[in-house]
Formats: structure tokens, sequence, C-alpha cells
């Protein structure tokens, strides 16, 4: 069962780091030097996401999705200590594995935008 929850943590937090550098790219590249829709183009999906991930994984594994609040509820009691490093390493993980599916480092172009 803690594996699960713990595929379901490192799983959500790299979906949920992937929307948000995703959509940091794609609303500085579309919002035309427009600081507000930028701002606008990424915090959307990532609200977006968020209810999603925490309404699907939620039941799997209490969708933490954060090292910090899955330290804040071990610290009110609400997760037992002794899941905090496996939630924490899987969170790691899953942004880091997030972050790279975003990775761009200009050598290409990719999707509608691509010239």
């Amino acid at each position: 069962m803690i594996g699960r929850r713990l595929l379901a943590e490192g799983l959500g937090t790299a979906i949920l780091v992937a929307t948000v550098v995703g959509s940091g790219i794609m609303a500085e590249q579309l919002a035309g030097g427009n600081q507000a829709i930028a701002l606008l183009g990424n915090t959307i999906p990532t609200g977006a996401i968020l209810v999603v991930l925490i309404s699907i994984l939620g039941p799997v594994s209490g969708a933490h999705l954060n090292p910090a609040v899955t330290l804040v509820l071990a610290a009110r009691g609400a997760t037992p200590w002794r899941g905090v490093t496996p939630y924490i390493v899987a969170q790691c993980a899953g942004g880091i594995a997030g972050t790279m599916i975003d990775r761009d480092d200009g050598t290409q172009r990719r999707g509608p935008m691509a010239r």
C-alpha cells in the first residue's frame, strides 16, 4: 500500500511541476511582454491541475504534492513521521522528473509555435 501512495505522490508532483514549468514557458512566449497576461497564463493551468490532482490522488495518497505540506501535516499529527522521508523522496524525484519533461535548452522548437 505504501508503494501505491509513493507512486501517486511522485507522479502527482511530476505532473504538477511539468504543468507549472510548461505553462510558465508557454505564457512567457505568448504574452508578448505583458506580465499580467503571462502571470494569468501560468496561474490558471496551475490551479486547474491542482484541482484535478487533489481530486484524483487525494484518496490514494493525500495529495500532499509538496514536502512543506508533508512536514506541516506531520507536525500537526495528521501524517505519521515515519512516512515523511519516503514521501519527500518521492516528491523530490517527481519534481525533478517534471522539470526534465519541460526542459528546454533552445536547440529544438516544438509545438504549434515552432518555426
